[in-house]
């Protein structure tokens, strides 16, 4: 249909010289005017395609006696609005806001940690960086422990908040009692290996090693309230916590190195990091201490706690086991030049490791509230997509960049191949998002998945070793092939998600 099909604007301007119309049939016919100008914009719109491409065009006609004749016209895309207006959705959404809150605090610890190791590395050179450097990793096993807890304390939170059960200062201040026994034999083994670990590494004292050990046992009881704060979604402080930590003992371990402490300084800035986290932990839960509260058994918690130690070794395994074949079977260079490819990687898996962490005690929430848990994960794999599709961006743009800011020239090997390495850090990201999910509907189906994942992965390497890329094919396909088959063990499990699922085992009351 085209302007031609409608009345004119000069067949409607008859006056009334030419016919005699008196003045109310004149302003009639301006009134139809108005209307026949109006349908033929509406039909022309919808004719060039307007209506359907979302371009709102909104034309306001002036009166007739208006000293201007023109039509001012207001063009504004849709497509601008529909964008603004989701953006808006966005900032609104709490499974959004609060990634972003503890993705802000990860970054700033992930920050910190590097800060760390650098400012070690300058004051103390390679030598005597080594010996910290093997403290830290030594550090690293023993907190193991620590994020098993944390996975266990922030699921009967959830549990608990959700249905509003009052027993939230009883699991902290008994866990914190519980959790002293296996600390203080922390303490007396360390102490017990100290003399021979320092000669084992050439250090000159043994108090390092003893700093560690108190450090290993403060951080397990770091993690009680961690836990706690997650499971009861209060992000904003966890995520203070997460990184005022790495901060203080930044700042720290530059000040006692510059007066001289070398490896006892260093170690002695991670004990006081996490003394500040924890009572920073118990301060932000100061509210919980008021009120008696209702008493929890603790004893409940064994049989999760298993399936947690399964979900989180497996997954560890999954990004450490590559590099201890390939360093075994691969040339000294390319073991090497495969070592600084899985830290490529495992920056996309840290980088996203926060969406796991917020998904954990949303789904409990969820499930006992007989609401939708699929839809959060599905949220929360689209957020995870979306942090790993921004790096995996500057991975194919800048490979030999990335390598180079994080290694040196001497890695350019590696440089065709963190691409890839990109790919399998987010395959591993979604996997460990599966694998929180399952453990927070406390389904065990899952744990032989994983470690046939697990096997899959050692056995392809054990068979195709003969170069780096075959290494980095064989880890890609595991993770692709175990992210398939949790996807579809998940597909399964949804439809049998209620509120009673949660009830085994339950955090019973006295």
């Amino acid at each position: 249909m085209t302007a031609a099909a409608e009345p004119s604007l000069e067949s409607l301007s008859t006056t009334t010289t030419s016919t005699g119309t008196s003045a109310l049939a004149n302003t009639a016919c301006r009134h139809w005017r108005r209307r026949s100008l109006a349908l033929w914009l509406t039909i022309s719109a919808e004719t060039t395609g307007f209506g359907e491409s979302g371009i709102a065009v909104n034309y306001r006609l002036r009166d007739a006696n208006d000293a201007s004749t023109r039509i001012p016209v207001t063009v504004q895309t849709g497509a601008t609005l529909r964008l603004r207006e989701r953006l808006v959705q966005l900032s609104e959404n709490r499974l959004v806001r609060q990634n972003a809150i503890l993705f802000s605090g990860g970054l700033v610890a992930g920050i910190g940690g590097f800060v760390f190791h650098a400012i070690a590395g300058r004051i103390l050179g390679p030598a005597i960086y080594g010996q910290v450097a093997f403290l830290i990793a030594l550090y690293a096993v023993g907190t193991a422990p620590a994020l098993i807890l944390v996975v266990v304390l922030a699921r009967y939170t959830a549990t608990l908040a959700a249905r509003g059960d009052a027993g939230v200062r009883s699991l902290l201040t008994r866990t914190v009692r519980l959790i002293a026994i296996p600390c203080l034999l922390a303490v007396l083994v360390t102490s017990l290996m100290a003399r021979p670990v320092a000669a084992f590494e050439h250090l000159g004292s043994t108090i390092p090693i003893l700093i560690l050990g108190f450090s290993i046992a403060l951080i397990w009881q770091v993690a009680i309230p961690r836990g706690i704060l997650q499971g009861l979604q209060r992000f904003t402080a966890l995520s203070l916590n997460l990184s005022l930590e790495l901060v203080v003992r930044t700042v720290l371990v530059y000040v006692l190195l510059m007066t001289g402490y070398a490896v006892s300084g260093a170690m002695a800035a991670v004990f006081v990091g996490l003394a500040f986290a924890f009572f920073l932990g118990l301060y932000t839960l100061r509210d919980h201490f008021r009120g008696t509260g209702t008493r929890v058994r603790l004893r409940v918690m064994a049989g999760f706690s298993m399936t947690a130690a399964a979900g989180i070794i497996g997954v560890q395994i999954l990004y450490n086991q590559d590099v201890i074949l390939a360093e075994h079977y691969l040339s000294s260079h390319d073991g090497g030049i495969y070592g600084g490819l899985n830290k490529i990687g495992t920056i996309l898996f840290f980088l996203t490791l926060s969406v796991s962490q917020v998904l954990f005690p949303r789904v409990v929430e969820a499930v006992a509230k007989e609401e939708h848990p699929g839809r959060i994960l599905l949220s929360s794999a689209g957020i995870l997509a979306a942090l790993g599709a921004g790096a995996l961006l500057v991975f194919a743009v800048v490979p030999g960049l990335v390598v180079g800011v994080l290694f040196g020239p001497g890695f350019k090997d590696a440089t065709p191949y963190v691409f890839a390495v990109g790919v399998i850090g987010l395959a591993l990201s979604l996997d460990n998002l599966l694998v929180q999910f399952f453990m927070a509907v406390h389904d065990r189906v899952f744990v032989p998945i994983l470690f046939a994942g697990v096997i899959a992965e050692g056995v392809l390497i054990y068979l195709f070793h003969a170069r780096v890329g075959q290494v980095v094919l064989d880890v890609l396909v595991a993770l692709v092939a175990l992210l398939v088959l949790l996807t579809v063990r998940c597909y399964l499990l949804l439809p049998t998600l209620h509120a009673d699922s949660l009830e085994e085992p339950e955090p019973a009351l006295d």
